[in-house]
């Protein structure tokens, strides 16, 4: 790849990842990358380091500029392995270096590692000169770990904000307008990891608003560097905390020999008749990551479930586990489902969609065995009346 320079004496130094699916439970079809960042002035430092079996890869970079143990500061942004999985390598080389990272950060390095290292423990507003260079440095708790922290090198107007601004992407180029579909996984990211923390994401910007840090360039932690338009993705990620929806409805089931499939077709038919937005997505064969993505924009959220020993289905079940842990803002729903003997789903995906925070609709929509025509008719009246309150919704 080269040395790849983003500004004058700042240096991307990091890995790429080709082959991970798996991102703790988030599907990575596109691979990701692990972005460590190389300042050097007078002073040098390495802001995060990378997953532990890509270290070598990092340190190869890092002596094409400089000498790896010529490091002064190695500043830790969060405590996470991908972050600092190469830390004890690094420290192993710069015996001179000091760790920077906030005081939980400290105490989570410490815990990890156990290494006897120098600390500076940092707040926001603190800085280190390393020339004409300042690293500026401002606390985010909870985004997402309580220990994160954002780096601003001040001189070039350049965020590395950690874990936010991020996309799970490989690639053998590193910037935004290098890359295709670059918004479309930063959606994904923001949904499957950010979405719970939307509350302190809006506090944060408008915090570092009020510091009038000017921002020509976001180096996050994964993905590519945001340097046509860094103002865009800040963009997004105000509208996607603040809920915003498109008119857009996802009706999200499984099924066991079609009935519940029957009743999700009729009203995604009655939706679409209307001339509104509709997604289907039968869970067993979809990727629940993709699906949370899909729902960040949508207005309506509609699940349904055959009943099994007297509950929901196993997939409708898991994923309605997830999606609460993610909180999604602003959404209205409604269950339905078929049964056989007894009922039992439509009720507990009721109950779990209003811990999840939507705002449910009265839906008369569990029938037993197979729908039959009328049964149909009436899912299909169903949608068509839904496309009324997805319009009449006051959007945030």
């Amino acid at each position: 790849m080269g040395k790849v320079e983003l500004k004058d004496g700042v240096y991307w130094v990091g890995a790429v990842d080709w082959n991970v699916r798996d991102f703790h439970g988030y599907t990575t079809p596109r691979g990701t990358s692990y972005n460590a960042y190389l300042v050097v002035d007078e002073k040098v430092a390495l802001v995060d380091t990378v997953k532990p079996h890509f270290a070598e890869d990092m340190l190869e970079r890092i002596s094409e500029i400089v000498n790896p143990k010529d490091v002064d500061y190695v500043i830790s942004n969060h405590v996470e392995k991908d972050h600092s999985g190469s830390i004890k390598e690094v420290m192993r080389l710069a015996k001179n270096a000091k760790v920077v990272a906030t005081e939980r950060g400290k105490a989570g390095l410490t815990r990890y590692y156990k290494g006897n290292w120098p600390f500076i423990t940092v707040k926001t507003g603190d800085r280190i000169k390393l020339g004409e260079k300042i690293l500026e440095f401002i606390e985010t708790p909870m985004l997402h770990w309580p220990d994160s922290m954002f780096t601003y090198v001040r001189k070039d107007r350049l965020l590395l904000p950690n874990d936010a601004f991020g996309q799970h992407i490989a690639a053998s180029k590193r910037f935004d307008d290098e890359v295709e579909n670059v918004m479309d996984e930063a959606a994904k990211y923001y949904a499957n990891i950010l979405m719970p923390f939307a509350p302190l994401i809006l506090k944060k910007i408008q915090e570092i608003q009020t510091m009038e840090l000017a921002i020509d360039m976001i180096g996050p932690r994964h993905g590519v560097i945001w340097r046509s338009e860094p103002e865009k993705i800040i963009e997004a990620y105000v509208k996607w905390s603040k809920g915003v929806a498109k008119q857009k409805a996802l009706i999200i089931y499984d099924t066991m020999w079609g009935s519940t499939e029957m009743i999700a077709k009729a009203i995604l038919k009655g939706i679409i008749n209307e001339g509104v937005e509709a997604k289907l997505f039968r869970l067993r064969n979809s990727d629940q990551t993709e699906i949370l993505k899909e729902i960040l924009d949508a207005k309506a959220v509609l699940v349904g479930s055959p009943t099994l020993n007297n509950g929901m289905f196993p997939s409708v079940s898991g994923f309605l586990t997830y999606m609460k842990g993610l909180r999604p803002k602003g959404k209205i729903g409604a269950a339905f489902g078929s049964y056989g003997w007894g009922k039992g789903a439509v009720k507990a995906v009721k109950e779990e969609l209003e811990k999840t925070g939507v705002k449910m609709l009265e839906a008369d929509l569990e029938f037993q065995y197979v729908p039959d025509e009328d049964e149909i008719k009436r899912c299909i009246q169903f949608g068509k009346e839904l496309t009324g309150k997805i319009r009449e919704e006051v959007y945030p």
